[in-house]
């Protein structure tokens, strides 16, 4: 259940399911509402001092993006962190962002490249200052300009989707680590360079070395004390 904090307030003009939405996803990742707890739609407007229809199309959100689940005749719970989830969700990543790469190569222009260029010195600056809780925001944006550059709306919300499933596993591992940021930042960085020399195989193999560290690396920090003992 949400925890009592100093509460969400309302603004507008932005949605209230948004608000509420964003409200609750940062209590699930921060682990103020920790992994299985139950959310009931009621408790939560009263709680926040909103009405239910808000609330109802901000856990439907919740849902949809992975971060909790519906149980029948009960309400929602927070999703446990589970390997084959994980697994899944870096093959069908794989399948579609190796498809946007070769889209990148024959569509790229000058404003995705020096995009891609500023991410990069963005990140590593993330790295030297120490901000590593900046770096999910880089991250998601390096993967994001490369999609874009596919030209292919379709497969950018397909991708966007699959990162938003992603989350709760890379905060669980990403933020912990100096060098775990600095080798994400070494895939990005070999990623950029095969896109801007168009080389179709070195983009490909090192967009699959970097999801295949990713993956390993969440296995390791996120799942080892809840799904890795059920990765079998």
């Amino acid at each position: 259940m949400v925890k009592k904090s100093k509460g969400l307030v309302i603004n507008q003009p932005e949605p209230i399911r948004k608000q509420v939405y964003t409200y609750l996803r940062e209590q699930i990742l921060n682990h103020t509402i920790e992994s299985s707890s139950r959310l009931v739609e009621s408790q939560i407007a009263k709680e926040i001092g909103s009405s239910r229809t808000p609330v109802r199309e901000a856990l439907h959100l919740l849902e949809k993006d992975g971060f909790i689940e519906a149980i029948p005749r009960v309400g929602y719970r927070v999703k446990k962190l589970r390997w084959k989830e994980l697994e899944e969700i870096f093959e069908i990543r794989w399948i579609n962002e190796s498809l946007a790469c070769k889209w990148a190569i024959r569509n790229i222009d000058v404003k995705n490249i020096r995009a891609l260029e500023k991410n990069i010195k963005d990140t590593e600056q993330v790295v030297n200052n120490g901000t590593h809780h900046l770096f999910l925001n880089y991250d998601e944006e390096f993967h994001g300009i490369l999609v874009q550059a596919s030209g292919s709306r379709h497969l950018y919300e397909l991708c966007q989707h699959l990162r938003r499933l992603m989350l709760r596993y890379r905060t669980e591992s990403i933020v912990r680590s100096k060098p775990t940021i600095k080798k994400a930042l070494e895939g990005h960085i070999q990623i950029f360079n095969n896109l801007k020399n168009k080389n179709v195989k070195g983009i490909e193999k090192a967009l699959e070395e970097h999801l295949h560290w990713s993956k390993e690396d969440i296995r390791l920090k996120a799942l080892s004390h809840s799904e890795n003992s059920e990765k079998s």
